[in-house]
């Protein structure tokens, strides 16, 4: 018997996929990366929701016959927008509440309901004695060791850490988002005119990349930080995304004058696609797979930057909870107080790891040589 298809008999044809599509495929084979990827889908999901996580505000509440939402007190404090944080808790000041609800909604209001976070405790402030029922105030200094109440244990001045953890989430991620936003804009913009352009215009750019390399990080902001006498979370992540730019522009020099010398650019150009449509829709659609890379180090780059300023006392201003702040106060009292050093640790390393996987992956699954073998 013969074992040859029908003449009529439809060929099955092989799916054909395009470029973000096949490269997605690819990551998703890679389960270190993809397990990275879902660790930061948590640490910003703890970051988004972090007042409902931990807090003594309520997330919603009713008072005097109003709806208010305190917990959005957390979001302005992180962010620097003090004066709305206040404004927020306007009609509480009014009426003495003292940052403390759970007692005073109840009896300046007993109509009122609220709907609490999971773990009542607070990154600015202790816990005291009968705030909430059943708990006891937090403990100070060694005593406060991780217990069913402090599930991570407290500071010297008796903050819960978990509460303090969950919070500077929102920093660092903010950080490492914000500043490689800003880095990624210059450098796409001056790597795009430096690969496209060439002649003058390249030497120029590229002299500009070079002058920008040897600028230190750490040193320009510690300068600004004893120029400017408030400084906030905005101005870091300006310092940083303003210097983190020189590895992105390179790559996309590089990319831009590969791609200029092919066939479809010059197509384009003939039919009257004009310089802008050209750099920033026709190349710039291409080159963006290895520009990703850089990105993705480089905010792994900006959370470690900002935990060793922290870490130095120049980081984001106080009272705002910061991990790096966190392995300041553990790395003098390290014999005593070993948690404020070992979470605070572990939540940077994994974090910074995880973009560095991210990175690893993204390289791994848009490079033709590594799809071809996968």
């Amino acid at each position: 018997m013969s074992s040859e298809p029908a003449p009529n008999s439809p060929t099955k044809e092989r799916e054909s996929y395009g470029f973000w599509r096949e490269s997605w495929r690819n990551f998703r084979k890679r389960p270190q990366a993809m397990a990275a990827l879902a660790f930061v889908g948590f640490l910003a999901l703890v970051a988004l929701t972090a007042p409902m996580i931990v807090g003594t505000r309520p997330i919603v509440c009713e008072y005097k016959g109003e709806i208010h939402f305190p917990c959005t007190y957390y979001y302005y404090r992180i962010l620097g927008l003090n004066s709305m944080a206040f404004k927020i808790e306007a009609v509480f000041t009014q009426d003495k509440f003292r940052g403390v609800y759970p007692g005073n909604l109840k009896e300046k209001d007993p109509d009122s309901w609220a709907i609490w976070p999971l773990v009542y405790q607070d990154p600015y402030r202790a816990i005291e004695e009968g705030e909430w029922p059943d708990q006891p105030e937090n403990p100070y200094g060694g005593a406060g060791q991780p217990n069913s109440f402090n599930l991570l244990g407290t500071n010297l001045d008796g903050v819960d850490v978990f509460a303090q953890m969950v919070h500077a989430t929102q920093i660092s991620l903010l950080v490492g988002i914000v500043s490689m936003g800003i880095a990624a804009t210059i450098g796409i913009v001056v790597g795009a005119l430096a690969g496209f352009y060439g002649g003058w215009v390249d030497i120029i750019l590229s002299r500009v990349i070079e002058m920008v390399m040897c600028l230190p990080t750490l040193v320009l902001i510690l300068a600004v930080r004893s120029i400017l006498d408030d400084i906030t979370i905005w101005h870091l992540m300006v310092l940083i995304g303003i210097t983190g730019w020189t590895s992105v522009a390179r790559l996309t020099r590089g990319e831009f004058m590969k791609i200029r010398e092919i066939e479809y650019v010059s197509a384009a150009r003939s039919l009257g696609a004009g310089q802008f449509r050209l750099m920033f829709v026709h190349i710039l659609r291409n080159a963006l797979a290895p520009i990703l890379v850089p990105i993705s180090f480089g905010i792994a780059s900006a959370i470690l930057t900002e935990g060793a300023l922290s870490f130095l006392g120049f980081g984001a201003p106080p009272p705002n909870p910061s991990w790096g702040t966190l392995l300041k106060e553990g790395s003098a009292n390290i014999q005593s107080m070993w948690w404020l050093v070992l979470f605070p640790g572990l939540a940077i390393f994994f974090t910074v790891l995880a973009y560095n996987l991210i990175g690893e992956g993204v390289q791994e699954a848009t490079d033709p040589r590594t799809r071809e073998g996968a």
